[in-house]
């Protein structure tokens, strides 16, 4: 009694009391054991420590715990992800840039798009990186640094398709899911911006990479510092495989990059009714084309993927059907 006043007492008791019991009141019984009663500095100790762990225990159980409430973050986030007016912005997005489509390093009206849209949300960001690239956040702006990355560029092919939507620009086309890409980073944005930057606990990246089609970009926004501080970075591309509103991972690498070298045969050129005077390029060419095969299926694990192919050969030049080549180019992918 001389480290609380026992009418203090008595109303936060009760106060607990009203947040687990239908009655207005607590217990009288509870209330009568917190009446000053003759007893040993003992007992009075005893019940002293038997109110405070009651106290503590009804605090505890009346606040959700931070787990509970972290626990809850993810699943408020894919309910609000669900949403048509989302999905309906996102469909937008991705809908206007596949009709501009724009390569490697040239993608000025894709990177203004996406600009705008930052500047529309409210969201702070950074250009250029990388000549074309954009770099926005949203949180604390402070560890830990969470990036999400997006590429821009499209393909050099022409869209054979006949759609509403179809590329405006000939010779040009996002046919690897770019557009999409970006529409979905957007999106995501859009979300932690509108309904959840307040449950952040760092800083969320947002990174619009130019040139992903052999043109290096990563690479350019790395050396740029992007990723500097960056303690996680994720990345996500389409698939026709799954249906919509599915992910799918694994254990280990997922998608394949890929590296390429050229590479001149040079021979000996001369007529081909005298092979014997000559070395024919094309014929080690073929040689070599085939052989490289054996890596994959000779040399590698058969569960890894790989993959092997000469999507270029180019020949000098055309003389005759009657001469063989000094020299051929050939161009390897893997």
């Amino acid at each position: 009694s001389s480290l609380l006043d026992l009418s203090t007492t008595k109303e936060v008791v009760n106060r607990h009391c009203l947040l687990y019991s239908t009655s207005s009141r607590c217990p009288p019984s509870l209330l009568t054991s917190l009446s000053p009663q003759p007893s040993s500095p003992m007992a009075a100790t005893l019940r002293w420590r038997c109110f405070l762990l009651l106290t503590l225990f009804i605090s505890i159980s009346s606040t959700p715990t931070e787990q509970q409430t972290l626990a809850q973050i993810p699943i408020n986030f894919l309910s609000s992800a669900k949403t048509p007016e989302l999905v309906d912005y996102m469909v937008s997005i991705r809908r206007r840039i596949h009709e501009n489509p724009e390569l490697g390093y040239e993608e000025f009206e894709t990177s203004r798009l996406v600009r705008e849209e930052l500047d529309r949300l409210g969201i702070r960001y950074e250009h250029p990186f990388a000549v074309t690239g954009i770099v926005a956040s949203i949180g604390t702006g402070g560890p830990p640094f969470v990036a999400l990355r997006a590429d821009m560029d499209a393909l050099a092919l022409q869209e054979a398709v006949e759609w509403e939507h179809k590329s405006k620009v000939a010779g040009k086309m996002h046919a690897c899911g770019h557009d999409a890409h970006v529409a979905m980073l957007l999106g995501a944005a859009k979300l932690l911006q509108e309904h959840h930057s307040h449950d952040l606990q760092g800083t969320v990246l947002f990174v619009f990479q130019p040139a992903e089609e052999g043109g290096g970009g990563a690479k350019q926004m790395v050396e740029a510092g992007v990723v500097d501080s960056v303690d996680a970075i994720f990345g996500i591309h389409v698939s026709t495989s799954f249906p919509i509103g599915t992910v799918a991972s694994r254990a280990g690498p997922l998608l394949a990059g890929s590296g390429f070298f050229e590479a001149v045969i040079t021979g000996k050129g001369g007529h081909a009714a005298i092979p014997h005077h000559t070395i024919d390029p094309i014929l080690a060419a073929s040689s070599i084309v085939v052989s490289l095969q054996h890596l994959v299926s000779r040399e590698a694990d058969p569960l890894d993927s790989q993959v092997t192919i000469l999507p270029h050969l180019r020949v000098a030049c055309f003389v005759a059907f009657t001469i063989i080549l000094k020299f051929i180019q050939l161009c390897f992918r893997w």
